[in-house]
């Protein structure tokens, strides 16, 4: 589809180049040949008077064999000159083609990628639930007990697809709103996104520990919030019981620096480059033996730095943990 549609947007724009490469040659020729017929006819008028009238008439054939044989190297120069401009402009044309519709095509890619992959997350709870009131259904010796295992197991489905409608939620609102920059603690964001976190930390025996500077960010306090307890809540989630977590803060330039780093289990260079992706976890999180997720977290929090004109960047080794490190302005 794209492929045709270049195409055709080369066409309209050779199309475009090449009327004004002939409207130009054209009003080039029309002057040059009557600036080359008018110098002829001010010679011949001159040597009019100085030779007779056969001398005159074998030069003044001379001088218009001369004057169409100018003219047609004139012409041979504009033809080849448009030539080239046709090849040219048609290389031009649709490199330029390619580059204006590669944002729309990677915008549909995008798109089609996100629908397919939330479809199949959709999916996958709803056949799970479908599947268990199917079989209960059919059992006509169900009893109270076998009953209410089956709505705790459809209730943490419900669960699932909750969290799955959030994750959405929040990161089409993050697509679409900006947000209200004003001074704000990064003691108070890392102590509240903490606080979010204790349970879970607590639940693994993890320790958080902190350096927090006096530093003051420019944005907003939730979004920043939920942007750490993002990054804390996956250094929980994938380091293993008994470890610790840090969140230092420091500052250079005019940037605020918040890092949040783990021992965990790590990440591969060759994924780093995909793990802000939405839905990139989408086939480890099927895995049960791996931490819930739907992969939607950390497309967020790069939302979430973007729209506060700032940076995040992860290093990262199997077995050696990892380090999300996010730049944002200060105050």
């Amino acid at each position: 589809m794209f492929h045709n549609a270049a195409l055709k947007l080369t066409l309209w724009y050779l199309a475009i180049v090449m009327a004004l490469s002939i409207g130009c040659s054209v009003a080039l020729y029309h002057v040059s040949s009557g600036d080359l017929t008018r110098n002829n006819h001010r010679q011949a008028t001159f040597f009019n008077g100085f030779l007779g009238p056969t001398d005159f008439s074998d030069y003044n054939r001379l001088r218009e064999n001369q004057l169409d044989e100018d003219l047609g190297h004139l012409r041979t120069n504009l033809i080849f000159f448009n030539f080239l401009v046709l090849v040219g402009g048609g290389a031009a044309s649709y490199a330029l083609a390619r580059r204006t519709l590669r944002p729309i095509e990677d915008s549909l890619e995008a798109q089609t990628r996100f629908t397919a992959d939330a479809s199949h997350e959709l999916r996958t709870p709803l056949t799970a639930m479908q599947t268990e009131i199917e079989v209960a259904l059919r059992d006509k010796a169900i009893t109270k007990n076998q009953a209410i295992k089956l709505l705790v197991s459809n209730l943490e489905e419900v669960a699932k697809l909750k969290a799955l409608a959030d994750g959405l939620l929040k990161l089409a609102s993050e697509d679409s709103n900006g947000v209200i920059k004003e001074p704000v603690p990064i003691k108070e964001v890392v102590s509240e996104a903490i606080a979010r976190n204790t349970k879970s930390a607590s639940a693994k025996k993890i320790s958080i520990k902190q350096n927090i500077g006096n530093h003051m960010a420019s944005g907003d306090l939730q979004s920043l919030v939920e942007l750490l307890n993002i990054l804390l809540d996956n250094a929980i989630k994938y380091s293993p019981e008994g470890n610790e977590v840090k969140i230092n803060s420091s500052q250079k330039d005019k940037f605020v620096q918040l890092s949040v780093s783990d021992k965990g289990q790590g990440i591969k260079a060759s994924e780093l480059p995909r793990i802000f992706d939405r839905f990139y976890r989408a086939e480890i999180s099927r895995n049960k033996d791996q931490a819930n997720g739907y992969g939607l977290g950390l497309a967020i929090a790069k939302k979430i730095v973007e729209l506060h004109d700032g940076t995040i960047e992860v290093k990262s080794a199997p077995g050696k943990g990892s380090v999300f490190t996010v730049a944002l302005p200060t105050a």
